[in-house]
């Protein structure tokens, strides 16, 4: 590997250790714009959002009463086009979060080489407590207060934290009656009876295997037949291992869940933990296989280790113990700062969370063309495109980090950064 970047490295580790989201991602972008030399105005543009906006959302509950959510949007920044970005709907929602939120979004977008800058939005409350009514309810209330703001060539919504595509329909329907006419490409992630697009569901773990394809081609690692470990087997982990299995012939060694995980050293059935996930059971109700826990898998021996669970898995304390050749980030930010570096000295390459997961956003940006042309694209369109941009990005993401000798996150930052810095120069806006 090439030697470390290490004053870079050492300030993104710096930033990497604020507590609230937002100062960590100002940090973030400083130390980039401070490598990159950007134009003041450009960086302070940038360190604002372009548009905020806080929502009273009243809301009729079932029982004749009136209860009042908080909502937020913001905007980071449109200089490559219009914001994209989910609605997660959760008690700890706040608007640092979602400002932070939506710089990353930015920042992912960016990387993948799509049309769109960062968004985000949420309402503080629990979903679960809601009926289905009140959810309807709230999610039309959210909408029509949003809708000065939004717009398909302004603002496109996606589902988030515990937001489904039922919600992405009830958004839309609500948004086009305010508009006057239907607006399929307002939100993606929406059914496909109502203008979503095939291959939606599996696209962020599509995406996955895309870049680890790619990113193992350009490192030289033969990945036929590899030994794969997937932490959290939800929608990701489920389709990371689906496509891993498929396209490369690997053997699915272990994966786990909120309840625990499972390991057969010999491989598993992984369409077989998938019907039982499928039917509402966890990974623990798989029987041809030993208990381990969800941090005992993290440090398996493997080829490919695919953490699609939590926050802040891998750290100072186990990156030392990691034995994989490759990690690609199927959840958002499952490793620590201090993990990089470790993994990065060690020779263990890692594949960031805005690019390894960028196929979610990547297959919205499809789902969005398709709704303001009203076409409809099959499922191997969908996939050609998903694979040809994926890889492209692999590509770029892994030259600027051996050009500028930093791990493959940093030089995601840097490729992003300096493409939306470039846009708002040539705007003009700073």
């Amino acid at each position: 590997m090439s030697q470390y970047n290490g004053d870079l490295q050492t300030k993104l580790e710096e930033a990497g250790q604020y507590d609230n989201p937002w100062d960590m991602a100002r940090a973030q972008l400083d130390t980039v714009a401070e490598y990159l030399q950007l134009d003041a105005g450009v960086h302070a543009r940038l360190r604002q959002p372009w548009r905020g906006l806080e929502m009273s959302l009243p809301v009729c509950m079932d029982d004749g009463t009136v209860r009042v959510f908080t909502g937020f949007r913001v905007q980071h920044c449109v200089a490559r086009g219009p914001a994209k970005g989910g609605l997660r709907y959760h008690p700890d929602v706040t608007y640092d979060e979602v400002r932070a939120l939506s710089m990353w979004m930015t920042w992912k977008t960016a990387v993948v080489g799509i049309p769109y800058g960062g968004g985000k939005g949420g309402i503080i409350c629990n979903p679960r407590e809601l009926s289905v009514g009140e959810q309807e309810r709230l999610t039309r209330r959210f909408a029509t207060e949003m809708a000065p703001v939004i717009g398909t060539e302004i603002d496109i919504p996606a589902p988030d934290v515990n937001t489904t595509p039922q919600m992405m329909a009830w958004f839309m329907d609500a948004y086009s009656q305010t508009v006057g006419q239907r607006t399929p490409a307002i939100v993606t992630g929406k059914p496909i009876v109502v203008g979503g697009s095939a291959g939606r569901v599996e696209a962020t773990g599509e995406g996955v295997m895309y870049a680890v394809s790619q990113v193992a081609e350009d490192a030289g690692i033969d990945i036929e037949g590899a030994r794969v470990a997937v932490q959290g087997f939800g929608n990701v982990g489920q389709y990371a291992a689906r496509a891993l299995v498929r396209e490369h012939n690997a053997t699915v060694i272990a994966v786990s869940d909120s309840r625990g995980g499972i390991y057969n050293r010999d491989g598993l059935d992984v369409e077989a933990v998938c019907d039982l996930k499928e039917n509402g059971g966890s990974v623990c109700d798989y029987k041809d296989a030993e208990s381990i826990s969800n941090e005992g898998l993290l440090e398996l021996e493997c080829d490919i280790l695919v953490p699609s669970a939590l926050e802040n898995q891998i750290t100072g304390e186990n990156a030392g113990n990691i034995k994989a050749k490759i990690v690609a980030e199927g959840a958002n930010g499952p490793t620590t700062p201090a993990a990089d570096r470790i993994l990065f000295e060690r020779g263990i390459i890692m594949i960031p969370d805005i690019l390894a997961n960028a196929g979610g956003v990547t297959v919205s940006y499809f789902e969005w063309l398709q709704g303001r042309s009203q076409e409809y694209w099959t499922l191997e369109e969908v996939t050609q495109r998903l694979a040809k941009i994926m890889r492209h990005a692999s590509r770029e993401v892994w030259a600027v980090h051996k050009r500028e000798k930093v791990d493959m996150r940093t030089a995601a930052y840097i490729l992003a950064v300096a493409r939306v810095a470039d846009a708002l120069k040539a705007t003009g806006v700073a």
